[in-house]
């Protein structure tokens, strides 16, 4: 069977704060690495009430530290944000205390709305750097060259692993002509899917690092006991993106038995459509589902994310998919 994954926003909750997030967030971790998943990846957004993670290589550093065999990584950092430099040592400091256990993916968008892009970056140029800044950081994990003036200390040598992550078919064809592994955001962004996997594995340069193509597609995931209580829990994810779609990001608000009322049917639309790939339902309907889109998308691995407010109902949900991984799908 495939590889599966968990990638982790860690939800700050209505009602909460960050500490009680990020206790939460290595607990699932910890529970995680038991159930067998091979990644843990922390995603990097900025001003968003509902997500602690913006600091991404310090909350890899707390999960890495609190585990012990699980790979963390970034899913990912928003390289337009950050100097190469900043990162390949922030990551080459990570690798060199948790070794042969940290990933680097790398996104092309600022993560955050625009006023706050600009608060970020000492330039506005964006993501038209994207590939330089690509090749400039790969650098800095190589073995050092004669004359090499600028190092990364720690970093150099350590040959990070780095993945490209995309939306779009931007990063496909830049992660096939680098030889990179590729996640692709189909947990939010599915209309492009395809295509991006079919560009990907068609365009695939052999690499130092990649002999073959390897795709990585995120999914929304929410299993329960039954299809009415996942269903149930999954109104929470609703809600947010509803807000967030009206500019008014929030906390993780508690599940309701009912969005009537709470979206127009314009946003319900859009959303619907956005979150088109999302598997919500018992372990029945999950497995059914999750078979179905290994086998349209031959993905090499999935890295399912899961915005549950009830922590315990969100273990749950992760361990209903680790038990299908073990006998449903294998």
């Amino acid at each position: 069977m495939i590889p599966f994954s968990v990638l982790d926003t860690t939800p700050v909750l209505q009602g909460s704060d960050a500490t009680q997030a990020f206790r939460n967030t290595l607990d699932l971790a910890r529970h995680a690495e038991r159930w067998g998943y091979l990644r843990y990846w922390l995603a990097e957004h900025h001003n968003m009430p509902g997500i602690a993670s913006a600091a991404t290589s310090v909350v890899i550093g707390h999960v890495a530290n609190g585990t012990s065999t699980i790979r963390v990584g970034s899913g990912g950092v928003m390289l337009p944000n950050h100097a190469p430099l900043v990162i390949a040592e922030q990551f080459g400091t990570l690798a060199s205390l948790y070794p042969g256990r940290i990933d680097l993916g790398l996104g092309r968008a600022p993560g955050t709305d625009g006023r706050t892009a600009q608060a970020l970056r000492r330039n506005l140029q964006g993501g038209d750097t994207f590939p330089q800044d690509v090749l400039e950081l790969q650098s800095y994990f190589q073995p050092i060259q004669p004359g090499q003036l600028v190092r990364a200390v720690p970093g150099a040598g350590l040959e990070v692993p780095i993945w490209l992550l995309g939306s779009s078919l931007f990063s496909a064809q830049l992660a096939a002509y680098l030889g990179l592994p590729f996640a692709f955001a189909s947990h939010f962004a599915p209309d492009a899917m395809l295509q991006a996997l079919a560009i990907y594995r068609q365009n695939f340069r052999p690499s130092a690092q990649l002999d073959k193509p390897y795709a990585m597609l995120g999914l929304n995931v929410v299993a329960a006991d039954s299809d009415a209580d996942a269903a149930r829990l999954f109104t929470s994810l609703q809600q947010q993106w509803t807000l967030l779609r009206r500019g008014n990001p929030a906390p993780l608000p508690p599940p309701v038995d009912s969005m009537d009322g709470l979206w127009s049917d314009m946003e319900q639309a859009g959303l619907e459509q956005a979150l088109s790939r999302a598997i919500v339902g018992s372990q029945e309907t999950v497995a059914a589902k999750l078979k179905a889109f290994i086998a349209e998308t031959a993905a090499d691995e999935i890295i399912m994310t899961s915005q549950v407010y009830d922590h315990e109902a969100r273990l749950r949900s992760f361990e209903i998919v680790a038990n299908i991984r073990d006998t449903a799908l294998s």
